[in-house]
């Protein structure tokens, strides 16, 4: 059977091909006993053929029965589905709920009630894109997830990180720079105490702030472990925290049953974190031959981005520096890709969508272009 978010039991959980169902409300609809879809050719994950003609039936939020045969269910809610295709509910294991549908300066400089009411209305057009699932990479995003599984607003189901945790001048750091240095028991900053980021240094403050990260609901901790792109004041190189903190945090989420996902890209940033229990590596595009061996042995994901370096689906930042690092970092792919085929490393693929409201129309490319093979970066 397949689960389907109960708001998104009429799309079942789907993506229809070529055009949506013609009913724009119907991911509100309550289905109210069985619906019945015909006349759809459905993809379901595992095999390569179509399984043509099909009828599927739903129960409450369950897919329960698919067959080419006439099917005939009491009280059912019968919807043609017009010769479409129906493909499984997409997952989008790197998502930004809070940060996508914005450019930085607008999300930064935004009160989080604003941000949030932004964030709910573009939470429902995520899933009549077809994605019910999204494992939220770092963000006030919890309220969001909740008012989805309390059947509040339309979206699809949420892993959330919650806060990022990073350290002083790293990619989680957002402060204002002419507010470093730091005055001593200073409070925190907005973005700290609207649950977007927090910075913690040190062991104690490390684990203090993961657990603090896991009260308010996060399903996993997100770390930033390394440089990033649109941070200009930590470069690709750099590698954050001390193995000790690094140790620090993922044993604290391993004492909640759950696991850290880490921003890094260079290879000794994600080695470190690996050795200290990391297990799921987000971007990670220098990623060399023995870090990837050292992967698979211990069974840690590679969260990877399929972006193109440039052309009209390249991300495209709002300083020269940002996109120099882009183009820099996206050139290493292909070889990543070679070797985690080599190793057998499990991959997920996530889009990683943030700052830029063009590109939120086109997940579904980001998604059809993740390569099944070698992919060739466009230069």
């Amino acid at each position: 059977m397949w689960f389907l978010n109960k708001n998104s039991a009429a799309l079942v959980a789907s993506l229809i091909v070529g055009s949506a169902l013609s009913v724009p409300g119907f991911a509100q609809d309550d289905p109210g006993g069985p619906i019945l879809i015909t006349n759809v050719n459905v993809f379901d994950g595992i095999n390569e053929e179509l399984i043509e003609n099909a009828t599927v039936v739903i129960d409450g939020n369950l897919i329960s029965e698919i067959s080419t045969e006439d099917l005939a269910v009491a009280g059912a809610r019968v919807i043609d589905g017009g010769g479409r295709t129906m493909i499984p509910g997409l997952i989008d294991a790197h998502w930004h709920t809070m940060l996508s549908f914005w450019p930085v300066g607008k999300v930064l400089s935004s009160d989080i009630v604003t941000l949030s009411f932004a964030a709910a209305n573009e939470h429902e057009k995520t899933l009549l894109r077809g994605f019910t699932t999204v494992r939220d990479a770092g963000g006030a995003a919890i309220p969001i997830a909740r008012a989805v599984d309390a059947g509040l607003i339309d979206g699809p189901r949420m892993y959330p990180s919650g806060p990022v945790i990073g350290q002083t001048a790293g990619h989680g750091d957002w402060r204002n720079p002419l507010n470093i240095p730091e005055e001593k028991d200073q409070p925190l900053d907005y973005q700290q105490r609207s649950g977007q980021t927090l910075i913690a240094d040190g062991v104690p403050e490390v684990m203090k702030r993961t657990r603090e990260v896991l009260r308010m609901g996060a399903s996993q901790v997100k770390a930033m472990a390394g440089g990033g792109v649109n941070s200009l004041y930590d470069p690709i190189d750099v590698t954050q925290y001390t193995f000790e903190e690094a140790k620090a945090l993922c044993d604290v989420a391993a004492t909640w049953n759950t696991y850290v996902m880490i921003h890094a890209n260079t290879d000794a940033a994600i080695r470190q974190w690996v050795e200290a229990g990391a297990k799921s590596v987000e971007h990670g595009f220098f990623i060399e031959d023995e870090t990837a061996r050292l992967m698979a042995e211990k069974g840690v994901w590679w969260s990877m981005q399929a972006m193109e370096a440039t052309g009209e689906d390249a991300f495209v930042f709002d300083n020269e520096a940002s996109n120099k690092k882009f183009v820099e970092l996206v050139a290493g792919i292909d070889k990543v890709i070679e070797l985690s085929k080599k190793h057998g490393v499990n991959i997920a693929w996530g889009s990683d969508l943030q700052f830029d409201p063009t590109l939120l129309p086109k997940q579904g490319k980001f998604f059809a272009s993740c390569p099944n093979g070698s992919r060739r970066t466009k230069r």
